[in-house]
Order: structure tokens, then sequence, then C-alpha cells
């Protein structure tokens, strides 16, 4: 199907490039018209746990605008609050806010215990003007005037910066970072610069036509504003990635005399093959990621999917086509140095692995054990990982969110923006609701660490809610405590014969439940991602062994990197050094997207090996001979895809957002460890060991279909499978 594919786009290629640029132009009409506002902040889980289930009673009991989302502090260090001039202050800062028409209601003013500050709770106007920005905006301007220093933080101010700093990531580490960096590695390893282009091309139209699609789903569906970043990231990885190896495969053969058609073809029956088996293998990792229950994975999942199938089509039609039209010209403007490389198959980087291979087929044993336990010593800190969420806390000090949050835990340490929400479901009034709130509110008061409790009911008096002042961060440790506590122990005691109508919702509690279900569902992922790579890579290879080592070589990686990620962000070792933040936790979704990712990824690598080395064996016979052709011959393009694909995900590392710090380190380490000590050491010293036994096939698995990837083109019959 690849062949059939890569000759008919090569002998009509100006009608390929047209349907491609037809579906440029329409993605880039769906994303302006359909994308704008389908796209959310929030992200819940589905599963409706406690959290959600108290939501909802808020919601349908509640009028949403009856509470405040937002807090401004205004503090002075030479006034108290009850001065004149402080009060002239405050109230010339209400009519500025006012002015703004994006204030709906002001709460009851609270003076903090030093009497210096006073805290105004807001609520903003609920429609869908940056009412929030025209808010920060006056806080900007009056914070500092006449000595007075002035704060806000809440909800929507860190919805506001936690958008600003994603997008500043965006433009900063992925575009402006990624795609030089990208470029640089391209032209070091085709030494051309035309062809260096053609995967970044690839990528960028991968990237167009695949926002498209996603802008069509986003009418369906909830997404997240994440499944930008995610899309543009993993285009760039995988459009350059599949690229590199369809370019350089071409350039392979037209090197070894066929002709520009015929090179094309082999190229898709060989280069495409493998390509179309990684891509598949990448969309299975995701399709775990779809299986969470939580719209975010679900969401970044959603448009990995989405770009991996596009890149993998684009690849298959829009590359042969191209390369129809350039022929030979694809290697015009060479680039000096390394464009002497252009065409040599003893190019330096193949000698240079190839001595490596050799040192290692000779003591297979030894260099097994020695990168076995240097892996195991780099994963050991995961036994000590702590999954959390990076709160306000961790974001920058410029950020208007995080200056509120240091006024507020300064001078009203047990308030918060963001309060638990204890819903009550019964009666309002009644005498054993009476005495359970009565209970509650004193087992509060002796705990000290929540605020004051504001008591609600709603019109029907068929719901009572509590709202409860937990941290000003409300994904701190103790936040998290603090709500854990309210659960497990002082609902239970309080309510103890109506305690099951009595829920316990707000951010910090859908956090809990969140970090429950990414807890539930690791492992599932984990066994979905490695069955289905164990079957397909079982397919791809006709050899269960194969397959089996593959899996477990790509484990050891993604440990080793799990390993590091815990060693740097949780303990702290180099964090200072390489510009990152020290936290006490990983984010949640961070195991799980990593495995899912790393696995995709790193799958990308082993195919394009292991299908060199399977085709060479075809004609050898030889275990050793196969595996040194296959790595010397993949050394220069393995090496660039990998350190391309590292430059794209340390863009994501160099933002000031911890979460995207942690998932782009570890994307970054995770892929360097595969594509060098993994490849150079572990693949050769397992391979050589296993000799034949490499293409085991058991006899019951005879009836598996004939599809091996890139098996040589014209090369008759497939080695026989070792029994």
């Amino acid at each position: 199907m690849t062949e059939r594919l890569a000759r008919a786009a090569a002998l009509r290629p100006w009608r390929t490039v047209i349907v491609w640029a037809i579906a440029i132009v329409v993605a880039l009409v769906a994303v302006g018209g359909l994308l704008p506002g389908h796209l959310t902040t929030e992200g819940n889980v589905t599963n409706n746990p406690e959290s959600i289930q108290a939501k909802n009673v808020v919601d349908d009991h509640f009028p949403a605008d009856n509470f405040a989302t937002e807090i401004v502090v205004v503090r002075s260090e030479q006034l108290t609050v009850d001065q004149p001039a402080f009060k002239a202050r405050l109230a010339q800062l209400i009519a500025l806010g006012r002015a703004t028409g994006s204030i709906a209601q002001l709460g009851t003013p609270r003076a903090s215990q030093d009497d210096h500050a006073v805290m105004l709770p807001i609520r903003l106007v609920p429609d869908e003007n940056d009412h929030v920005g025209k808010v920060i905006d006056v806080v900007k301007d009056q914070n500092g005037v006449d000595g007075f220093q002035v704060a806000m933080t809440g909800e929507f101010t860190t919805n506001h910066d936690f958008n600003e700093v994603s997008q500043h990531d965006l433009e900063a580490g992925e575009l402006r970072f990624g795609l030089p960096a990208a470029l640089i590695i391209l032209l070091l390893v085709f030494g051309a610069v035309v062809a260096a282009l053609m995967p970044l091309t690839l990528a960028i139209v991968s990237i167009v036509v695949a926002l498209g699609l996603t802008a069509l789903v986003a009418q369906a569906f909830g997404l997240s504003v994440f499944v930008v970043n995610m899309l543009t990231g993993m285009g760039l990885a995988l459009g350059i990635d599949y690229a590199l190896f369809v370019v350089s495969r071409f350039r392979e053969e037209r090197v070894a005399g066929r002709e520009k058609i015929d090179a094309i073809a082999t190229t898709g029956a060989t280069a495409s093959r493998a390509v179309l088996f990684s891509g598949s293998a990448f969309v299975l990792a995701m399709l775990g990621l779809l299986l969470v229950q939580s719209t975010i994975m679900r969401s970044l999942a959603t448009g990995a999917i989405l770009v991996g199938v596009t890149s993998v089509v684009a690849a298959l039609t829009l590359l042969p086509a191209v390369l129809s039209i350039l022929g030979d010209r694809v290697n015009r403007l060479r680039v000096p140095v390394v464009g002497r490389n252009v065409g040599r198959s003893d190019a330096a980087e193949g000698r240079f692995w190839g001595a490596i291979v050799r040192r290692v087929i000779r003591r297979p044993v030894i260099s097994i054990v020695a990168v076995v336990a240097v892996l195991l010593v780099l994963a050991s800190p995961v036994l000590g990982m702590h999954i959390g969420a990076a709160g306000i806390a961790t974001l920058p000090d410029r950020l208007v969110s995080k200056q509120g949050y240091l006024a507020l835990k300064r001078s009203f340490p047990t308030a918060g923006s963001e309060p638990a929400n204890v819903v009550i479901q019964g009666r309002a009034g009644s005498p054993e609701i009476k005495q359970g709130i009565a209970r509650l509110r004193a087992e509060l008061r002796r705990d000290g660490h929540f605020g004051p409790v504001q008591e609600s009911v709603s019109p029907d008096r068929t719901v009572t809610l509590l709202r409860v002042p937990v941290s000003a961060d409300v994904l701190s440790d103790q936040a998290i405590s603090d709500v854990k506590r309210l659960r497990s122990d002082y609902i239970p005691t309080a309510f103890p014969r109506i305690d099951s109508s009595v829920l316990v919702g707000g951010t910090t509690a859908e956090n809990i439940d969140y970090f429950a279900v990414m807890r539930y569902w690791l492992p599932i992922v984990f066994a979905f991602v490695l069955g289905l790579s164990l079957v397909l890579l079982t397919i791809a290879f006709r050899s269960i062994v194969v397959a089996a080592t593959a899996v477990v070589l790509n484990l050891l990686s993604v440990g080793a990197a799990y390993g590091l990620v815990v060693a740097v962000f949780q303990h702290g070792w180099g964090a200072g050094l390489l510009g990152f933040t020290q936290v006490d936790k990983i984010e949640a979704w961070v195991p799980l997207f990593l495995f899912a990712v790393l696995f995709g990824l790193s799958m990308d690598y082993q195919v394009f090996l292991l299908s060199r080395i399977r085709e060479r064996f075809v004609t050898c016979k030889d275990a050793t001979e196969a595996v040194t052709f296959g790595i010397t011959s993949t050394a220069r393009i393995i090496t660039g895809a990998a350190l391309i694909i590292v430059a794209v995900f340390l863009g994501f590392a160099m933002g000031d957002l911890v979460m995207f710090q942690q998932m782009g380190f570890g994307v970054a380490v995770a892929l360097l460890i595969d594509a060098t000590i993994v490849r150079s050491v572990l693949v050769p010293a397992t391979m050589t060991l296993l000799g034949r036994w490499n293409w085991y096939l058991p006899s019951w698995l005879d009836w598996l279909p004939h599809v091996e990837v890139e098996a040589q083109h014209g090369a008759g019959e497939a080695a026989p499978a070792a029994r």
C-alpha cells in the first residue's frame, strides 16, 4: 500500500500538492472561524466524584453570581485601616474598579489582624468579555501609588495569568527555540538547505491541517487550551522525524543508482512502511490516554492523535510528490563542511557508532549488566515520587495572581479566594442539620487552619452551603491535607447520621479527586499501551522476541526518565543549575503523559532501527553483521531525529510553568537515553546474544499476516523465523 501511494503521488505530483494546498486553506479557515472560544482552561474528571456532585448541587440551587471569585488586598505599612487616608484610598480604588464596568458586586471588606491591610472580595460581571483583564490593569496601575500596595488574586486572575504564561511558553519555547534548533540540526544531518527545509515544511503542514481537524472536533467536545501546545510540539517532533526517514532513504536510493520514480517507490516500500508502523505505535500509545477519565488528558490525546495521523498521511503522500518535483535538487545549497558527507555511506558518524557497536558486541554480557545497572540507579528515585499539582505558589513573581497570593498569605493566612464548599442536602434549619453545623464549626475553630465559615441557604431551603476558606494556594500540601481531613474526620464527626448527603467540593477537593483518577488509571494505561505495542511489533517483525525486547528496553528508558524527573524537580538535584523550579510534587498528569508519549516516540527509533537490521538479516543471515549495519546506517538519522525532539521539548522545559518543565525535561532525557545508550549498547548487545532467536515466532502464531516493516525491496522471501 505504501509503495503504491508513493508511486501514485510521484507520478501525479502537482495534483497531490494542490490537494494538500486546498486542505491547508480549509484548515486555516476552520481554525480562524471555529477554534476561538471553543477551548477552555478548565479541566474536569468524568467519573462523577464527590467534588463534581457537590459542584452540580451548588450550580442547581445557588445562582453562580452570588459568590465572589476574586480578592483584592490593599495594604499600607504606615497607615491603619481605620485612618481617614486609608479609607479614602480604598474608596478611590473601589471607584476606579467600578468605572471599568467589570465588577458586578463587592463583598464585605475585612481587616487584617495588624490593621494595616484590607481584604475586599469582588464578583466580576459574568460574560465572555475580558473583565478580569480590565480589573488587573487597574491593580497594576495603582500598586505602589501613595505608598499603598494593591494586589489581586482569585480563580479568574489565576486563569488569566496561566493562559498568558502558557502562550508565552509556546511562543518562546517551541517557536523561538524549538524551530530554529530543529533547523540547525536538520542542516547538520542533511548537509543541504533544501533537504533540511522539507521536514520543517512537512511538520508545519501537518500542524496546520491537524489544527483544522481540532477545530471541528472542538465543536462537539470541550477541549483544553493545552491541546494547541500538545499538537504543536508533537507535530514538530513527528513531522520532522517522518520526513527525516523518508527523505534520507530517497537520497540513499538515488546514490545507489535507482531512477527517480523507482527510488521514490522503493522509499515507499521501505521507509514509508516504517513511518506507517511507527505512527501506528504512537497513535496506539495515545489511545491509552483517551481511556483516562479526565477532559485534559483526553484533549492532549486528541491533539496528539490528530497530528500523528496527519503527519503519517503527509509523509506517505505529500513527501513523495515533493520529492518527484525536486528530484536531485533536494541536495541543492549544500552546507560547508557537513555538506561533504552528502551521498557518502561511510560518513564519520557511521564509523563512530560502528566502533562503539563492535566493542559492545565483543562483550555483550558485561555491556548489558553495566548499562542496565546504570538505568536502574537513575530510575530509583521514582520510588519516592509524590503525585500532586503545582499551585499558584510556583508561578513567576511578576504575575498579578502570584503577587496577590503573596499579599493574601502575608496579611490573611487563613483566607482564600477559592474555599472548600461543604454542601449539606436536607431541610435547612432542621435540628439535625443545625447541630451538625455547630459541631463542624467547633471542629474547624479548634483546627486553626480554616478561615471564618460563611453559611448560605438555597431559595428552596433544601440545601445549605458552608464556604470554608482554606490556604491561599488551594493546591498546596497544606490545603490538600486540610480538605482531606475535612472529608475524612470532621464531616463524619459532625454529621454522623446524614454523612451520605454531605458533600465536600471546591477547587482543592476537585484536585484531590483528580489525583485519585490519575493514580487509578496509571497501571491500566501501562498495561494497555504495553499490550498493544507488543502485538503491533510482533506483527510488524513477525518475532515475539524482538517485540518483547523492544518493550523492555523502552521501559528502561522511561523508568530512567521518571527517576531523573523526580530527582531534579522533587529533590532539587541540579534544578537551580538547569533553571528549573523545585517543587514538592510531580504533576499528577505527567507520569501518565510521559509514559504514553515516550513509548510512542521511542518506538519511532526502534521501528526504524529494527527494520534496517531485519532488512540486512534477510540477505546476510548473520545477526552480528545485521546489527552493525543497521546501527551504522541509521546513526545520522536517528541521532538527528532524537536531537530535534529533544530541542522541541526543551522548549517546553524552558518555560515558566513547572508542569511543562517536568514534561519537557522528562521527554528530552528519555529520548537522549533511548537514542544513545539503548541504541548503541543495549540493542546490539541483546541482539548479539540472541542471534537467530531474535526472529523467533511460535508456530501457533504462524497465522499472523506477513507485513514486515522495510523488508528489502525486491529481496524475495523473508528469512525463516527461528523455531
